[in-house]
Order: C-alpha cells, then sequence, then structure tokens
C-alpha cells in the first residue's frame, strides 16, 4: 500500500467523520488530518484524524487512527494507539480500517474504552435485504387536444327572443377568452376555463366528449347581440409525450459504508452528503 493510498485513506475517514457531525446537528467542530499533539511524556504524536468540542464546559478530543489494511489489524495495532490516547491524556480514541479487527484487537480495545470502526466503499453484500437499483419509466400525458367544439344554442330562447333573420346572422369567434355571461352580464366561464377543466384521461386514446352545460349562459358578440346557449361540447384526444427512461443506481450513488464493530450499526452514506443508519 503506498503512502499516498494511505493518506487517501485517512482524508476519505476525515471527509466522512464530518458529514457524520455535520447530519447529528455538530456544526462547529473543525475536523483535522494529520496533526501532532504533545503527548504528558514530552513526546509528539501524529494523529491521522482529530477533532475537539466544548460542551456544558467540558473540553471533548477525538483522535482516530486509521488503517488502509487489506488485512484485519492485529491487537499490536491496538496497544500502539492506547499508548499514544494514554500520554495524550483525556482523549477518546476510535480507530478506523477497511478490513476488519482480529479477536484479541477487539477485546483489547473493548476493554480500554477504544471504538473500532469499519470504514469502506459498498460491496454488493451490503445490498442484501435494500433496493440497490431504481428504474423509471415515465410518459408525460400532454393537454387535451381538442378536435371540435360543438355549441348548443338554446332554441327556445331564440324562438321568443330574436328574430329569424338576426338569428341566422349571428356569428362570434370562439376563442380561449370567449365569456360565457349570465343575464345580467356576470361572468360565467370561459372557453379557456372549460378547457383547462378537461378530464384528462389516463387513458391514450381519440374522441373523448365533455359537455359543459348552462342553465342561465349567454354569448354576447361584437355588435352587442346577445345569444343564449344550453352548452359547450369539447371533442378532443389524450395523447403522451415520448417515454423517457432513467435509473437511480445504488453503486453510483453510494459513497461509504461505515460499521460500528461492536454495536453492528451501519451507517450508510451518499455522494449527495446524506446520512442512513441501520441497526443490525
Amino acid at each position: 500500500m503506498t503512502e499516498n493510498q494511505n493518506t487517501e485513506y485517512e482524508l476519505f475517514a476525515k471527509e466522512i467523520y464530518e458529514t457524520l457531525l455535520k447530519d447529528e446537528g455538530v456544526k462547529t467542530i473543525d475536523v483535522q488530518h494529520n496533526i501532532k499533539l504533545m503527548g504528558n511524556s514530552g513526546c509528539e504524536h501524529q494523529i491521522d484524524v482529530y477533532w475537539e468540542f466544548e460542551m456544558v464546559g467540558i473540553k471533548h478530543r477525538v483522535a482516530i487512527e486509521c488503517k488502509n489494511y487489506t488485512s484485519n489489524v492485529s491487537i499490536g495495532k491496538i496497544r500502539d494507539f492506547y499508548g499514544v490516547l494514554t500520554d495524550v491524556g483525556n482523549i477518546q480514541g476510535i480507530f478506523v480500517t477497511k478490513k476488519g479487527f482480529q479477536k484479541g484487537a477487539k477485546q483489547y480495545a473493548d476493554s480500554k474504552g477504544i471504538k473500532l470502526m469499519e470504514l469502506r466503499f459498498p460491496e454488493s453484500s451490503d445490498w442484501e435485504g435494500r433496493i440497490r437499483d431504481l428504474h423509471f419509466n415515465i410518459s408525460v400525458l400532454k393537454p387535451p387536444v381538442v378536435k371540435n367544439i360543438v355549441l348548443s344554442p338554446d332554441t327556445d330562447w331564440i324562438k321568443e327572443n330574436m328574430e329569424t333573420s338576426k338569428a341566422e346572422k349571428f356569428q362570434i369567434p370562439i376563442k380561449m377568452d370567449t365569456v360565457v355571461q349570465d343575464d345580467s352580464g356576470n361572468k360565467v366561464k370561459t372557453v379557456g376555463e372549460m378547457y383547462r377543466e378537461l378530464p384528462n384521461s389516463t387513458t391514450v386514446g381519440t374522441g373523448y366528449e365533455h359537455e359543459y352545460n348552462f342553465d342561465n349562459g349567454f354569448l354576447i358578440n361584437d355588435v352587442g347581440m346577445k345569444l343564449k346557449i344550453k352548452s359547450f361540447k369539447f371533442i378532443y384526444d389524450v395523447i403522451v409525450s415520448d417515454t423517457t427512461s432513467f435509473a437511480i443506481e445504488g453503486d453510483k450513488v453510494a459513497k461509504a459504508i461505515l460499521k460500528d464493530v461492536k454495536s453492528g450499526e451501519i451507517s450508510f452514506f451518499d455522494k449527495a452528503g446524506n446520512v442512513k443508519r441501520r441497526n443490525p
């Protein structure tokens, strides 16, 4: 393992713990990498990742030892780390590695209050019991395509209130802003409002019909002539846009797995900075 790979792993651990602390609501901590702490013996000790904070007048200090090993950490490494913690004094220790810990290392760390953590990139086995990939096919319904609008006049009203010659000459262009009024001149509904209220079925098809009935509805043309109507019938088609397919792949959004060796609790980190925990 090269020195550069070891440094990358230390920085990886620093970033993950920064995310974890932020997720827990601790936002003012400065997490540092590769610092020196003076021990009571007068010797300096190199610390891979370190932070400190004060709460109710008590200072808390945390040191993380990172080992980018491909085999389980031995008890000797835990002893060495404990020696550093003891010399520095008043500091909590966390030992982080990629693979795991030997049995003796676990027992020794537990007796000395050192927290053991496994930090690594996600593997196939980590997805057991969890959704790994999501695949979507999305088809968006377009607004109804109106083929025809059928206007039904109130013929009884026309016979009683309009001369036949005037009724035959009555013209009004039907547009979206055309207004249906009541007999007092108040707006009842526009054609555009009727159009926006058309039921847009989730079933693609042609020749759908929807009718708006009016008990007291009138159209007024440009010269002020009034015509009482019974209904507007919309004949329309329902179509969809082209289907769009996309996938969310767990391997591409997952960032890290952090496991508490003693409790078995696992924290999943994604690349957006979210943390999800799973108890054993």
